[in-house]
């Protein structure tokens, strides 16, 4: 009897650990564009072109691999509308002897793929998503019992632990962590800025951006898509970004000029978050850059604690705080939001700035979302559970 791999949209890479465990000849893969997952929060339509196209090419190349893949292309009349309705009609149809998941990142997915066993009566089994570097698990016995977390302590730990940036003596190459005092500078204009990587849409992307016009009301606009969607174009966006913009991202990742919408930022972190490009290769990546000459270590390692450092560290908090943070209110926030916060047209220049942004590209960078819409949403006192409606 064949097994079952089931595969979710921020799941795309070929190294998955749900993967290893069954037969491509033997065992199916079930991949599927879900109702549930397209309205559990009013989505950017552009995330959801993103990852519907990335799942249609991710099917299409473990095809050609030699696996068994099972694609539900998303309809807004069928019944199977969640992960458990694919895996229950596909358990019934082939006789599964089990089913094999990947660990996901929400806990909104893993309680629903914990009670899946008693759901369908077929045994499934769970694996650790070892895409990242630090497990829930690891993360639990890091703070366990420390009076505060910080970031910078955690992602020396990573550091150490992946080697990255590290001497053969165990001592961070320059003979300090971090170098964030020189990420700050001012930029005038010089050097020219970067744009990432742009991709024209193929017959499959063309696709699914007329049947997200068609079916989808969401935040945002379709017509200056132009992300990667295979591991392929995302290792090309990557290139690109170490060559035209991360000698500079050390300097000025924390500038806010005008009229850029770029200016060095990798906007590799759509990449990253389903799958198509490895957190370790893009560290691995960057540092050789740095080894090679090309880059200054300000901006290696500024970039790298991004991915290290901050990613993994909120993931942790994520895991280990959710139902805590979730319920967080320090300043004691009463205010809702307006129409205003979602059409740009606040008054304030620099935060309708970043909201026609996010419109427009479906993307604004770190310094961005903190230092401008976190920022004033906290000034107006906006209660912290519709600010992150606003971001989801």
């Amino acid at each position: 009897m064949p097994k079952l791999c089931l595969i979710s949209g921020d799941q795309l890479s070929e190294q998955l650990a749900g993967l290893s465990h069954i037969q491509p000849d033997q065992d199916y893969v079930l991949i599927a564009e879900l109702a549930a997952e397209t309205q559990y929060v009013w989505h950017h339509v552009q995330k959801i072109a993103l990852i519907f196209s990335a799942m249609r090419h991710f099917a299409k190349k473990l095809a050609d691999d030699g696996y068994n893949v099972s694609y539900l292309q998303f309809d807004p009349e069928s019944k199977i509308r969640t992960f458990s309705d694919a895996v229950e009609m596909h358990c019934k149809q082939h006789d599964i002897s089990q089913v094999v998941l990947t660990r996901p990142g929400e806990w909104r997915v893993l309680e629903e793929f914990e009670k899946l066993e008693s759901r369908i009566g077929v045994p499934v089994k769970i694996y650790q998503d070892d895409r990242l570097i630090c497990s829930p698990e690891r993360f639990a016995h890091w703070a366990e019992g420390r009076k505060s977390l910080r970031m910078e302590f955690f992602y020396r730990e990573m550091r150490r632990t992946t080697g990255l940036l590290m001497q053969s003596n165990g001592a961070p190459v320059g003979d300090q962590w971090n170098f964030d005092a020189d990420n700050r500078k001012k930029w005038h204009g010089e050097p020219p800025a970067s744009t990432p990587m742009q991709f024209r849409p193929d017959e499959i992307t063309a696709e699914v951006l007329e049947l997200v016009a068609t079916h989808f009301d969401g935040f945002g606009d379709l017509e200056e898509f132009n992300y990667a969607v295979t591991p392929e174009q995302a290792r090309r966006a990557l290139a690109h970004f170490i060559k035209a913009a991360l000698p500079w991202f050390g300097d000025f990742q924390d500038a806010l000029p005008n009229n850029e919408a770029y200016l060095f930022h990798s906007r590799l972190s759509a990449y990253l978050n389903i799958g198509l490009l490895e957190p370790i290769e893009v560290c691995q990546a960057v540092e050789q850059a740095w080894r090679d000459g090309t880059v200054p270590l300000n901006a290696a390692e500024g970039f790298i604690r991004q991915i290290i450092g901050w990613r993994e560290f909120i993931r942790g908090i994520y895991q280990r705080y959710s139902d805590e943070q979730e319920q967080r209110n320090a300043f004691n926030n009463t205010r809702s939001m307006n129409d205003k916060w979602f059409t740009g047209e606040t008054g304030m220049p620099p935060l309708d700035d970043a909201i026609k942004k996010a419109l427009r590209l479906g993307w604004t960078h770190h310094i961005e979302r903190l230092m401008v819409l976190s920022n004033f949403m906290n000034l107006c006192e906006i209660q912290p559970k519709q600010a992150h409606d606003w971001f989801m």
